[in-house]
């Protein structure tokens, strides 16, 4: 029997179970990678977990799905333009993202878009030139908007979307003084509203853009000044990651009405652009629900190119290029992370309590026992519980000894992983689970997990043809008690606050891998415990190879002096620092001169050494 956690449904054919019980990733060319091969390969490099796995195909795969979706839904809805799809660069700023992006989507016209100086910086330098597009978005001083409008007369498509009244102004000025035409483009603000996490990015309450009494004073500013010729598109957002399609309609089709508008104001217009909200199944239980989509990216093309053709139909407003920025459905998939389980503690471990002389604990364990004893099944766990936080309370009054307390914890753990649900299902509360620790920084490389609770996929990469027995919770390395994953996918039902793991063997290594990263993931890192960035690694398929495969980049993680760099160290100074304690021991006596350079050599390895733990 293989326990699959709902691979087939969040896997999007990117990602399966070899009939030995472990998980592959899929390539275009019908082979299937091991991925504990590639852990074992990696380990011969000395690059053990964690470590960050990257799939450029699925890149490519997810580019051509959703241009080939807006495609076909222009054809079926008789629509008389074309779509350009831009990525957003805050999704993935990682430079071989930035590369492998505009060359997958050469074919398609796939731009970028940027909304700060650094990022306009790396999409020009990027930027695949031709017929795609380049948004420059979010808050804009006189240095952004001078190399945007210089760059135009590169050839490159440049759109400067107004987020804030004044910044047309800045735009109008700026142009004059270099003579150079602008393409304007103004972000309003929807009425419409999306749900869950990002809500707020959504609605006429959004940070960014124009409200509707706004737009108009933009309009009759460039009308004018005689330059409304400049303005070419319309930009909204509907809000990250949308579940729902109604949702999606009611957004696109007030986007629409607006557009239509300023046509009838005299504007050229000819894009309109759509923004993000294109959502990914991160569940797997293609819902409604925060961390799911009902849709499909076939059927987000169709609603929303029939739902534009529809709106326009009625003022008779010539089709515009359909714009999107979905950069959250192009990455996500792209990146896996592996992390190694370094230890468990089970919450039903008994230990043994010398229990000579614990009168004072006896009264406490024979309430549990009576309580295990008599208690309907739903109600037990409630009471044991009921029972604990007396003796617990006893404890700390002075009633209660050290050791009573722990022998009538121990009475506890024992009733309460007995007192677990009938017939045979899991106990999924968090309290009675067991701790899987690994080696990773939730804050590093799942900062939404820790941030907004957002659910990833997680699951065993191996042993997947033995049934899981143990309810666990997964906590990382991080000397904080935010440092755990709270909620899981299963496969069942979509959302749990335990996940199913297998018993830790000695000797073997236990990998899990955290899937749906490559979205946002990287980007929002934080140096928590200064554990850096992970090791990470590129694989593309090489039928000629042994492996079937070959590591196309290897990027080493941070090491313990980079990552004191970043926060302003030098480590230089540092070691001298070391070295004078040392210096001041041994001539104290204190400290051997084999000790001493031992003693040395070991924090020169450790400045060196990978900031996760490798042994």
């Amino acid at each position: 029997m293989i326990t699959d956690y709902g691979i087939q449904n969040w896997g999007s054919d990117f990602f399966g179970i070899t009939a030995a019980g472990e998980v592959c990733a899929h390539f275009p060319d019908g082979s299937a990678i091991s991925l504990p091969q590639i852990i074992r390969d990696l380990e011969a490099k000395k690059m053990q977990a964690p470590v960050l796995l990257r799939f450029p195909h699925i890149l490519e795969a997810r580019i051509r799905e959703l241009n080939d979706a807006f495609a076909d839904a222009i054809v079926k809805s008789s629509y008389e333009a074309p779509y350009r799809g831009v990525f957003p660069i805050k999704v993935n700023q990682q430079q071989q993202v930035l590369e492998e992006i505009p060359e997958f989507g050469r074919r398609y016209h796939f731009g970028l878009e940027a909304g700060s100086k650094p990022e306009l910086i790396a999409a020009l330098a990027y930027h695949p030139g031709g017929d795609a597009l380049l948004i420059c978005n979010g808050y804009k001083d006189q240095e952004f908007i001078d190399l945007a409008l210089r760059s135009s007369e590169l050839g490159i498509r440049v759109v400067l979307v107004v987020e804030m009244p004044q910044e047309l102004h800045a735009i109008l000025d700026r142009a004059a003084a270099l003579e150079i035409e602008p393409t304007i483009g103004i972000r309003v603000k929807l009425s419409s509203e999306n749900t869950g996490h990002w809500a707020d990015s959504s609605g006429s309450q959004s940070p960014f853009g124009l409200d509707s009494v706004q737009l108009l004073h933009a309009v009759d500013t460039l009308k004018a000044a005689g330059k409304l010729e400049y303005l070419k598109m319309l930009h909204c957002h509907q809000g990250s990651q949308v579940p729902d399609l109604d949702s999606v309609q009611s957004a696109t089709a007030e986007a629409a009405r607006v557009y239509a508008g300023l046509v009838a104001e005299g504007a050229p217009m000819g894009m309109l652009n759509l923004g993000g909200g294109l959502a990914i199944d991160y569940d797997g239980t293609a819902s409604k629900s925060e961390g799911s989509a009902s849709y499909c990216m076939a059927k987000y093309a169709e609603a929303t190119v029939t739902c534009v053709a529809e709106t326009l139909a009625t003022s008779g407003t010539p089709h515009p290029t359909l714009v999107t920025e979905s950069g959250r459905a192009i990455t996500a998939h792209y990146s896996v992370l592996i992390v190694d389980t370094l230890r468990e503690s089970p919450a039903s471990e008994l230990r043994t309590i010398d229990d000579t002389g614990l009168e004072d604990a006896a009264f406490y364990i024979n309430a549990l026992e009576e309580c295990s004893r008599s208690s309907a099944t739903p109600d037990r766990a409630l009471e044991l519980g009921s029972i604990r936080q007396t003796y617990q309370e006893a404890f700390t009054g002075g009633k209660l000894s050290l050791r009573g307390r722990a022998a009538a914890e121990t009475t506890f753990i024992r009733l309460s992983s007995e007192a677990k649900q009938p017939e045979g299902k899991q106990d999924r509360s968090a309290s009675l689970a067991s701790r899987y620790y690994a080696n990773f920084s939730i804050f590093q490389s799942l900062a939404d997990s820790w941030a907004i609770d957002q659910i990833f996929p997680i699951m065993p990469i191996h042993r997947l043809n033995t049934e899981p027995t143990v309810d666990a919770v997964i906590n990382d390395i991080t000397c904080d008690c935010d440092g755990k994953i709270r909620n899981y996918v299963t496969g069942e039902d979509g959302n749990r606050p335990t996940l199913p793991l297998h018993p830790l063997i000695p000797g073997e290594a236990y990998h899990l891998g955290i899937f749906l990263v490559g979205a946002y993931q990287e980007t929002l890192s934080d140096l928590h415990n200064l554990f850096g960035d992970t090791h990470a690694v590129s694989i593309t398929a090489a039928p000629e190879s042994d492996s079937g495969f070959t590591f196309s980049r290897e990027i080493r993680g941070d090491t313990v002096a980079q990552v004191l760099g970043y926060v302003e160290h030098d480590p230089a100074d540092l070691s001298i620092r070391f070295r004078r304690h040392a210096e001041t021991a041994l001539a104290s006596g204190k400290l051997s001169l084999a000790h001493y350079h031992a003693t040395l050599e070991d924090f020169e390895q450790g400045m060196g050494a990978y900031t996760y733990l490798e042994s």
